[in-house]
């Protein structure tokens, strides 16, 4: 059937539906943008693929995961759950307790856990002793409280991730000044305290370091007993010439992924920062000495990725770029943008900046299999919020045929790299609900799950019925949308919301 015709014979089944539905008229009555994604199922990938959800460490619902049928859960342990002050205190046993509970919990369910030890939050009184990240003394917090980790829950672990992606939070945190401590210089923002120019690269080599000497510990002490793996997520982004054909945008490009992902990877690999860093950042970017270079180098056995962004990639060293720090080596001298000429690079999304670009994801797996060596690699993290206008009323909310194709064209872009021999073993889709997104709190919706904030209920999106078929079904998904809408309706008239 001509793509045209499948469309419109798909419209009407829908309107069919929703004179039959009152409760779903509203969103039915429209078409649906995106529908004819393309088609994937589980029996695409590997047999032993990971198919997972992930929350933050504020948000566990074991039951809801068991009901979707996934393999794996990703999760962060709180620092301060464990160790309030840090090394300058005692154990909670409170926060042992807790976290051994989600663990058994998992695995009686059959739930691999993916445990990330460290996600941005730290204990208040080591930033007040000694400034956190930006003191090499909190190389060693890190490592007691990755110890205390490896030996409280090694034995139900068999993934670990150190650090989340450490490259993000320096950006965020010492660069541009959004999240705690609040770092920051003009002209990248305006804080009381920082220096954007200095600060992150400090505050990453602590990171690493920090991390180099968790994985030595864990190898020598743990990982012969326990069988576990570690590694560590990295925030990937992918980028795309601004002037197409242009040798100068194309340069900005490789300075750009050598900037973002080779500034946390490639000293986990080859033991030194990017050569392209080295020679515009010069002095100010610390080295590595030999002892370090000895536990840094190779420390990972696999790489996380979570990818959101795809971009469009501008040379500032030999054409002039907008104010804003663009000129400057902390950014290799590159300025991102997400349009061309007005045009947007995909379609938009609820994070200024964020794109639907399935293509990204596919190119940035294909670059971290031939910058590394094809080491294995999971994505830990890729989801879909739609922009606040279109997630106002509850249908619109629940209605989410965008997330569906969303996933659907991201996993296919995962299963093209496979197929061209990329070493991908899992797939996390953020997030399991709607769930605390940092500065954003609650206004971005990331979920399979819609939480009702006065009750807590949980309720199902379409997204979620879909994932659930599509784990559920080797061949494909069994249902089309007029039957995801009938199951919604159902599950709305048992959450005894069906008049919302």
């Amino acid at each position: 059937m001509p793509e045209t015709s499948r469309a419109t014979t798909t419209h009407r089944r829908l309107l069919l539906f929703c004179f039959l539905s009152s409760v779903l008229c509203l969103v039915l009555s429209e078409p649906v943008e995106g529908e004819e994604a393309e088609d994937i199922s589980r029996s695409h990938f590997p047999d032993g693929f990971l198919f997972g959800t992930t929350t933050s460490a504020y948000q566990e619902d074991i039951e809801l995961m068991h009901s979707l049928g996934v393999d794996a859960y990703r999760f962060s342990i709180s620092w301060t759950r464990i160790l309030p002050r840090g090394r300058f205190g005692e154990v909670n046993p409170m926060g042992i307790m807790f976290y051994n509970r989600i663990l058994d919990h998992l695995l009686l369910k059959g739930i691999e856990p993916f445990v990330t030890i460290h996600h941005h939050d730290i204990p208040q009184e080591l930033a007040e002793r000694y400034g956190g990240w930006l003191s090499p003394l909190m190389q060693e917090d890190f490592v007691h409280f990755a110890r205390i980790c490896f030996e409280s829950f090694g034995h139900k672990v068999k993934y670990w991730v150190t650090i989340n992606e450490a490259n993000l939070f320096v950006e965020m945190a010492y660069i541009r000044g959004w999240y705690p401590p609040s770092h920051c210089s003009p002209p990248f923002g305006n804080c009381s305290a920082g220096n954007s120019n200095v600060e992150p690269l400090i505050a990453l080599h602590n990171m690493i370091l920090a991390h180099g000497k968790a994985v030595k510990i864990y190898r020598q002490e743990f990982q012969g007993k326990q069988g576990g793996s570690v590694g560590i997520v990295v925030h990937a982004m992918w980028y795309e010439p601004l002037r197409a054909n242009n040798e100068l945008d194309q340069q900005a490009v490789t300075r750009g992924l050598a900037f973002g992902v080779g500034w946390l990877l490639d000293p986990l690999v080859y033991g030194d920062y990017p050569s392209e860093m080295r020679l515009f950042l010069g002095d100010a970017l610390p080295r590595f000495t030999v002892d370090e270079i000895d536990y840094v180098k190779g420390s990972i056995d696999y790489i996380g990725i979570n990818h959101y962004l795809t971009l469009y990639a501008k040379d500032c060293l030999h054409s002039s770029c907008p104010p804003g720090g663009s000129d400057h080596a902390i950014r290799g001298y590159v300025y991102f943008t997400g349009d061309r000429d007005g045009v947007p690079i995909g379609q938009p999304t609820a994070n200024p900046g964020f794109f639907v670009v399935p293509g990204g994801l596919e190119k940035t797996v294909n670059y971290m299999k031939q910058r590394y060596n094809n080491m294995p690699m999971y994505v830990t993290e890729n989801g879909y919020a739609p922009p606040p206008d279109e997630a106002v009323q509850l249908q619109q909310i629940l209605h989410d045929v965008k997330r569906i194709n969303y996933h659907k064209s991201y996993l296919a872009a995962v299963a093209s790299s496979i197929r061209d021999g990329a070493d991908v073993r899992g797939y996390f889709a953020w997030s399991l609900m709607d769930n605390f997104e940092w500065v954003d709190g609650y206004t971005l919706r990331y979920g399979l799950y819609y939480v009702d904030r006065r009750t807590l209920k949980r309720i199902p999106k379409i997204s979620a019925l879909w994932y659930r078929d599509f784990l559920a079904h080797s061949s494909g998904n069994a249902l089309g949308l007029a039957e995801y809408y009938g199951r919604l309706e159902q599950d709305l008239r048992v959450a005894g919301l069906e008049d919302l």
